[in-house]
């Protein structure tokens, strides 16, 4: 997959460096900011269950 990317991503080395950072840094900022929240009311780390 990553291989069909890199090859479907314009221009030389650096730009395709460059476009596949950006690429990840949107992914990143959709999860961190978007379906994360959405997901937190529903997986709650904060409530522990084990005690001693």
């Amino acid at each position: 997959m990553y291989g069909w990317l890199w090859r479907r991503l314009p221009g030389n080395t650096v730009v395709r460096l460059l476009t596949a950072s950006v690429l990840v840094a949107v992914a990143a900022a959709v999860l961190w900011y978007g379906l994360f929240p959405l997901l937190e009311p529903v997986v709650t780390l904060d409530e522990v269950t084990v005690t001693r």
